[in-house]
C-alpha cells in the first residue's frame, strides 16, 4: 500500500501527532493540508503550519498550510474545499486537533470547558460533516479521530470530568459516523495510544521533559493510522483502536524502536481499558497520562 497521490486533510498538523501522521503519510509522496492555528512561534509550542509545511516538503510530500479554527464552520468548510480543489480531491480526513485541561469540576474554569467541547467534540463533528462530500468521491475514504475507546468508567471521568466528556464525544462521534456512512464505504475508526506519547502537551503540562521518557514517541500512533489507511474502507469501520495492539495484529512484534528513553517504564495513557492488553513483552506501567 502506498499513499502516493493521495489527499490527507489533518487538523492539529503543525506538531505532535498530527504532524507525525503527516510525515508518514509525506514519505509515500502524498498531498497533506495542515489546518490548525499556529502560524507564529509559540515560546513552549515548536511548530507552526509553515515549519509543518516545510518538513512536510523534505520529507517528499505536497504541503498546503491552512489557517483552520475548528470552531469556525464557514472556516472548515472553506478549507476543505481549497484543499480537494489544490488536490483534485481528498482521500482521508484526520480529527486530531483538541484542548485539554486536567482538572476537576470545581476546578474548571468555564471558557476552558466550553473551549475543550468545541475543539474536541464539535470540532471533529463539523469538520467530518463538511469532508463527507469529497470524502465520497475518493476510491478508499477514511475517516480517523484520535480519540479513545468507550470505556464508560469512573475512573475516567473523576478526575477531569470536562476532558473525558470532550473526548468521549469525539469517539461519540465515530460509534455514530460509521453506522451513517457504512453504506457509502466511507470508514470511520478511532485511534488512541496505550502509553503516554511525548508531546508538548505532555512537556508544558504533565511533567515535563523527565516524564516524556516514560512514554512513545509519536511515530507509533503514525505508523499506526498508516495502517488503518491500507485497510479497504467497506470492509474496516467502526473500530476503536489501541496503537501497538492494532500494529501487533498486523505483523509488528518489537516495539522498543518507539520508546523515548528505554531505561524508563513506560506509562499508560488514559482511558485504556482495562481489558486491552499490551501486546506479549511490553510492559505498562498503570499510572495515567495524555497524549
Amino acid at each position: 500500500m502506498s499513499l502516493a497521490g493521495k489527499t490527507l486533510f489533518i487538523t492539529g498538523a503543525s506538531r505532535g501527532i498530527g504532524l507525525a501522521i503527516a510525515l508518514r503519510a509525506a514519505r509515500d509522496g502524498a498531498n497533506i493540508a495542515i489546518a490548525a492555528k499556529t502560524t507564529e512561534p509559540h515560546p513552549k509550542l515548536a511548530g507552526t503550519i509553515y515549519t509543518a509545511a516545510e518538513e512536510i516538503e523534505r520529507a517528499g510530500g505536497n504541503a498546503l498550510p491552512l489557517v483552520v479554527d475548528v470552531r469556525e464552520e464557514a472556516m472548515v468548510k472553506d478549507a476543505l474545499d481549497q484543499t480537494a480543489t489544490r488536490f483534485g480531491g481528498i482521500d482521508i480526513v484526520v480529527n486530531n486537533a483538541s484542548a485539554i485541561s486536567l482538572t476537576s469540576v470545581a476546578n474548571t474554569d468555564m471558557k476552558r470547558f466550553d473551549l475543550m467541547q468545541q475543539i474536541n467534540a464539535r470540532g471533529t463533528f463539523v469538520v467530518s460533516k463538511w469532508a463527507i462530500p469529497h470524502l465520497a468521491r475518493a476510491a478508499n475514504p477514511h475517516i480517523l479521530m484520535l480519540s479513545p475507546p468507550l470505556d464508560m468508567k469512573e475512573k475516567w471521568f473523576a478526575p477531569a470530568t470536562g476532558y473525558a466528556m470532550a473526548k468521549f464525544g469525539m469517539s461519540l462521534v465515530v460509534l455514530g459516523l460509521a453506522g451513517e456512512l457504512r453504506a457509502q464505504g466511507i470508514a470511520v475508526n478511532a485511534l488512541w495510544p496505550r502509553t503516554l506519547i511525548a508531546t508538548a502537551a505532555v512537556q508544558n503540562l504533565l511533567g515535563g521533559e523527565e516524564m516524556m521518557k516514560h512514554g512513545r514517541k509519536p511515530d507509533i500512533v503514525a505508523d499506526a493510522a498508516y495502517a488503518v489507511f491500507a485497510k479497504p474502507a467497506r470492509g474496516f469501520t467502526g473500530h476503536f483502536l489501541i496503537d501497538d495492539s492494532f500494529l501487533a495484529d498486523n505483523g509488528m512484534r518489537d516495539f522498543e524502536h518507539y520508546r523515548v528513553d528505554p531505561s524508563r517504564p513506560l506509562i499508560s495513557d488514559f482511558f485504556v481499558p482495562d481489558n486491552s492488553p499490551p501486546p506479549a513483552n511490553v510492559v505498562v506501567s498503570a499510572a495515567g497520562g495524555v497524549p
